[in-house]
């Protein structure tokens, strides 16, 4: 490995159950059935798909796709800088993984969130590129956002590691033809993608320099 790319919801920040409050309350006032309790099968794709994906199930009058994108998109920053939190062994993963090479985000968010998620933790100078899907003409499981975040290092795809909590982040990195660590919510633990992966972890907290060193050559 030569470097490392990062997601960033549910991996880094504690934000995944923050968009599906924000999803609850933005689609159930246009009539979509989800529920709190509710697992989020949406998890990883483009805002812009997950719009779809409900609108394709439960049509809605009023407000356009690109509202709604709109909608989630602030609801979602409101509460990352109301009530989030990086999650444990982020700021150290990142660490590590600097020492070994140059680290990039390639996240499904759009730019607009990505950047105020980056400001209010202060983590913008942690890494050399930031990419979204936003800009690709397909969201993960494609494998694109993370080709574009190999080019801007200027590494090849097959020298990348990254990290990702979704199960379509890590089809996405391993049609990339790149090495995978994921950290799944136990709810998702078992579901066959992960079986993809290099490693599988419980938690940031539980990464080893060593595994780490084996992985980059040192």
């Amino acid at each position: 490995m030569r470097a490392t790319l990062f997601d960033m919801d549910g991996l880094l920040i504690d934000s995944e159950v923050l968009w599906h409050r924000a999803e609850v309350e933005i689609f159930g006032s246009l009539g979509v059935p989800i529920t709190e309790d509710e697992d989020r099968r949406t998890k990883g794709m483009f805002v812009a798909e997950v719009v779809a994906y409900w609108y394709q199930r439960y049509p809605w009058s009023g407000p356009s796709a690109e509202t709604i994108v709109a909608r989630l998109l602030d609801r979602v920053g409101e509460l990352v800088e109301s009530e989030g939190r990086l999650l444990p062994g982020a700021l150290r993963a990142l660490d590590l993984a600097a020492e070994r090479g140059p680290v990039a985000l390639a996240s499904s968010t759009p730019y607009v969130l990505i950047e105020r998620c980056l400001a209010h933790f202060e983590l913008r100078d942690r890494f050399a590129s930031v990419n979204s899907a936003e800009t690709e003409p397909f969201g993960k499981p494609h494998p694109g956002v993370f080709l574009s975040a190999a080019a801007n290092l200027a590494v090849v795809p097959t020298s990348c590691l990254v990290f990702e909590d979704s199960s379509a982040g890590v089809l996405a990195a391993k049609a990339g033809r790149m090495s995978v660590v994921a950290v799944p919510t136990p709810l998702d633990r078992e579901l066959p993608a992960f079986g993809l992966a290099d490693l599988v972890l419980d938690s940031l907290a539980d990464l080893s320099a060593q595994w780490l060193d084996r992985a980059f050559g040192r």
